[in-house]
């Protein structure tokens, strides 16, 4: 049997969030909504959705590279 853990939120990729407000400024920006388009079932709005989660994997991606290259100079990694 397993506890309910209630009490406590669960637990999220440090990035989430940032990822979620990256896909949002890209529909946002394609003149969409994404809670509209996540309950159309057509096939432009899977591919704006698809389009949207491919920018912020990059942008993401970037924002490690930075990060990882500043930590490099800095001496800390």
């Amino acid at each position: 049997m397993r506890p309910n853990n209630v009490d406590q939120p669960p637990l999220e990729e440090p990035l989430a969030e940032l990822e979620r407000q990256l896909i949002h400024a890209y529909v946002t920006g394609a003149g969409e909504n994404v809670h509209d388009l996540m309950t159309r079932d057509d096939d432009a709005a899977r591919q704006l959705l698809a389009d949207a989660s491919l920018y912020a994997s990059e942008r993401l991606s970037e924002i490690e590279a930075r990060s990882h290259f500043l930590k490099k100079l800095h001496g800390s990694e």
